[in-house]
């Protein structure tokens, strides 16, 4: 015979528990144990397990939700996913659902509906899972380090399902019922995310779904909003804030419906007094637990019923609060928005609407709260408002803040280059330039700042940044617009006013800074401004070219020798190799900030060993998909004195890079003249072979010879400090200066490379054949390695080899490649019997 399952009734009506019975005995599948009070069962549950619980709701000291708690616990004897089937006295159906999915409760089933029984029952013992009280929620994030943070900050409400793709969660979704979806929107996957919000939304327009956004745009914050997301919280992010949101989000609509649900069955059992106080009985207890505040408005908007979370959120007292408008608790400017609402609600507008306003508080702050809507109409058409409100006051100072924040730099507080294009796009509109009106843009950049960044620190150039704001604002006029563009750059939309005007206001801002005096702790000094000024007119209204006019003025006022004003003339537009030059020069910069650049890498040929002894690292930009060499984009960076940027950018991505592939046993990084002088250099280096792991031994800096001539103390200097690091040095292209050998005494370098010039025509000149010998035979007596560029054919490299030059780099050996390819180029090279050959 079948071993039957333990089924323990708990019911304080003798009556309801032989109907229970009754309905199941003929099934011969249970035993049943009956009792009446819940520290009864609890006395039996801690002796021994049973296989099945149905419950009442009002058992004992200890009602059935709470006894349900006490067996998901796991401190009995009955295992903590015991399934437990509610029978209440009354029945709201979205009450029910909510209820149970917060206590852990598997089903729920009126008293009246008990011919039901067996088929919930058997739907109950075919999910025999692990029960909680914790909300079902759909994690959508690619990174799984992310994901393992959130389900930690969250494990305690919710149950999460982890996806990592879009394609994942909607099959995960369509499965299974989510009381919410939490999924990445930043700026990465910002995308991606808005297409699965869109799908989700037309399977249920109901669904909630919170998005965690990193990006400052208020704009986007709200289009968020707008498409349907329930809410949204910005990284970084406080995790009992993240459990906040999304505890609301996946609880807003069942509040909405079953109090909805309530006014109906309010409603229906009007007539009966007795039935009326036990149906708020069985509900109070959900209410007191509520952090959203519930209410109910009658038909003059005044509030007939509101839970204590109103007490918590306002300061003001349940029953004072009874019978009072609802927008007596907000403040003044909110009151008619609010008011508006309502009327327009009961006047037959949307039934649904939501609406945020300031409540006052009792204590006299004011407090950004979401108010939403609902009309609901009983048999005799009479119409009420259920309402909850929720605190939102965290997130509303995030978009005031976020909005600020698009519109301003935090340093200075002034207006931020975004928000200088917006202004400067609606200046250039033809309404605001008639042919009497005129405005002009000046271009600020401030003299040799550098200096007191790299000599004082950022936190004094900062300082610094901040006194040149406030001298800006003192000397410029409220009516016009000054907007910091980025570092030491600085632009000003000057309304309303000629070109004279203009020049004298630029004039001033010029003799201002000149004239006054930066303390850095014991020492005083000054600094000076460049400014370019451009025109705008109803024939000159562009705001791109006015842009570039004001830039190309700026550049030409800083090569006429700083600390001057000129403005943009018809003649400074005619030098084309100069404009060409800057918008070249800011497209590299731009790319370089980005890191749109592909790293290729040339084998280095060991002619003693018959090997590839180390690799050169060449620097390619990907600009509009294409590739673009150094020849084509050093000159502009060099006009706008920005190479470091480039050779910051080589440098961090080569460590990286060689961290991760051995194969680059060795690589030699070209440093360009200015970067290499520049006191940034030395600790860049440092931190970035502290960062990536990299041995110092592995990398090799090179220089050309015309750029170490120049400084030969301070060349010197820098090369000790790399040698000291553990580093390597090589004088590139030598030989193109050639004046003396007795520089390369000076310099402690360990590689001399000679100019690829030389080595070209070596064997058709006798003279360049002579160098190279030459150079080689110097090299060798000062200890030091040769290194001959363009060896392009057999001839050469074989010439080189009888020479004694101890490398060789060309592309008869290999070309430059990309470092997915360098495996494999290495085992051809290896396998190449030409090297080999005598």
């Amino acid at each position: 015979m079948v071993e039957q399952l333990k089924l323990l009734i708990l019911n304080a009506s003798r009556t309801e528990r032989l109907t229970i019975r009754a309905t199941l005995e003929s099934l011969n599948v249970f035993a049943f144990i009956e009792v009446q009070d819940s520290q009864q069962a609890l006395k039996l549950l801690k002796q021994q397990p049973v296989d099945i619980i149905i419950t009442g709701l009002n058992v004992g000291k200890i009602d059935g939700w709470r006894f349900s708690r006490m067996i998901r616990s796991g401190l009995l004897k009955t295992p903590k996913n015991t399934p437990i089937l509610l029978i209440p006295p009354i029945y709201c159906e979205r009450i029910a659902e909510t209820t149970a999915r917060s206590y852990g409760i598997d089903a729920v089933l009126p008293f009246e509906q008990q011919d039901m029984l067996p088929q919930v029952l058997a739907n109950v013992l075919s999910t025999h899972l692990e029960k909680s009280s914790r909300l079902n929620l759909l994690l959508l994030e690619p990174l799984q380090d992310k994901a393992n943070d959130i389900s930690a900050q969250l494990k305690l409400n919710f149950a999460i399902t982890h996806t990592t793709t879009s394609k994942e969660a909607l099959n995960a979704y369509y499965q299974q019922k989510f009381a919410i979806v939490l999924l990445d929107a930043t700026a990465a996957r910002a995308e991606t995310s808005s297409v699965l919000v869109e799908e989700i939304l037309q399977h249920n327009p109901k669904q909630a779904i919170v998005t965690i956004i990193d990006n400052d745009d208020a704009n986007y914050a709200e289009q968020l909003l707008l498409s349907g997301v329930t809410d949204f919280i910005r990284a970084p992010y406080d995790p009992s804030f993240l459990n906040k949101v999304c505890d609301h989000a996946a609880r807003r609509e069942d509040f909405m419906v079953s109090y909805a649900e309530f006014a109906n069955k309010v409603e229906q059992l009007s007539v009966s007094e007795v039935k009326y106080k036990e149906l708020f009985s069985a509900h109070q207890r959900i209410l007191l637990h509520l952090n959203t505040v519930v209410l109910e408005l009658d038909q003059l908007g005044k509030i007939r019923f509101i839970n204590p979370a109103w007490e918590t959120l306002s300061g003001h007292g349940v029953k004072p609060t009874l019978q009072k408008p609802l927008t007596a608790f907000c403040i003044n400017e909110c009151q008619e928005k609010l008011q508006n609402t309502i009327c327009d609600i009961l006047g037959g507008g949307e039934n649904q609407q939501q609406v945020e306003i300031k409540l006052q508080h009792k204590n006299g702050t004011q407090i950004w709260v979401e108010c939403r809507f609902q009309l609901i109409k009983n048999s005799r058409n009479t119409a009420t408002i259920t309402a909850t409100i929720d605190n939102i006051h965290e997130r509303k100072q995030a978009e005031l803040q976020l909005r600020h924040l698009a519109h301003h730099d935090p340093l200075t507080g002034l207006h931020n280059r975004y928000y200088f294009d917006q202004q400067l796009n609606r200046i250039c509109q033809p309404k605001h330039t008639f042919d009497d009106i005129e405005h002009a843009i000046i271009y600020i950049d401030l003299d040799h700042f550098k200096i007191i960044n790299d000599s004082k620190g950022h936190h004094q150039g900062d300082i610094v940044l901040k006194e040149v704001a406030q001298l800006f604002k003192e000397n410029i006029g409220d009516e016009h617009l000054v907007c910091r563009i980025g570092g030491d750059e600085f632009a000003v939309i000057l309304t309303n006013m000629n070109l004279l005007e203009a020049h004298l206001v630029a004039e001033g801002v010029c003799i201002a800074i000149e004239q006054h005096t930066f303390k850095s702790e014991d020492q005083v000094y000054t600094i000076s401004c460049s400014i370019g000024l451009a025109q705008i007119t109803s024939k000159n209204c562009d705001p791109n070219e006015c842009l570039k006019q004001a830039d190309i003025a700026l550049y030409i006022a800083k090569n006429l020798g700083r600390n001057l004003v000129h403005c943009y003339s018809k003649e400074d537009s005619q030098n084309k190799t100069l404009q060409t030059g800057l918008e070249w020069g800011h497209e590299i910069r731009q790319a370089l900030q980005q890191d749109n650049i592909e790293l290729h890498y040339q084998p280095i040929w060991d002619f003693k060993q018959s090997k590839v002894a180390y690799f050169e690292v060449l620097l390619r930009l990907k600009l509009n998909d294409k590739l673009v060499y150094p020849n084509q984009f050093i000159p502009s960076l060099e006009m706008l004195n920005d190479t470091f940027l480039m050779d910051q950018c080589v440098i961090r991505n080569t460590l990286a890079c060689v961290e991760k592939h051995p194969e680059l046993n060795q690589v030699a990084i070209n440093l360009s003249a200015q970067s290499f002088l520049d006191e940034r250099l030395l600790p860049l280096i440092e931190s970035s072979l502290e960062k990536y792991q990299v041995s110092p031994t592995r990398i090799i800096f090179e220089i050309t010879e015309s750029a170490s001539i120049n400084n030969l103390k301070a060349t010197r200097k820098m090369i000790e400090k790399l040698n000291s690091l553990g580093c390597h040095f090589s004088i590139d292209d030598f030989g193109t200066g050639f004046s003396t050998f007795n520089y390369l005494k000076q310099l402690p370098a360990q590689h001399v490379k000679i100019d690829g010039s030389f080595v070209r025509d070596m064997l058709n000149d006798p003279i360049d054949l002579a160098l190279v010998k030459a150079i080689n035979d110097i090299s060798r007596s000062l200890d030091k390695r040769s290194v001959a560029e363009y060896v392009e054919n057999k001839d050469i490299f074989f010439a080189l080899k009888e020479i004694g030059v101890d490398y060789g780099q060309g592309y008869f050996i290999a070309r430059p490649m990309a470092v997915e390819k360098v495996k494999t180029e290495l085992e051809n090279i290896l396998k190449n019997k030409v090297f080999y050959q005598q």
